[in-house]
């Protein structure tokens, strides 16, 4: 994924499934400079992790 898209979906109101390594994630915020993006697990963990947002997909 690139920095435009993560902007996209964050500004978005529409639900978008997004996974890292074949797991459902939240995106919450992205850091343009370290080309990263803090991300969530969905479900009732929610453990946070920072990402590359490279390795993000979307589904």
């Amino acid at each position: 994924m690139d920095v435009k898209r993560v902007k996209q979906i964050l500004s978005s109101s529409a639900e978008i499934d997004v996974e890292y390594n074949g797991v459902s994630v939240w995106i919450d915020s992205l850091n343009e400079e370290d080309q990263t993006a803090m991300v969530h697990l969905q479900g009732p963990l929610e453990e946070t992790s920072t990402v590359e947002i490279t390795e993000l997909k979307e589904v």
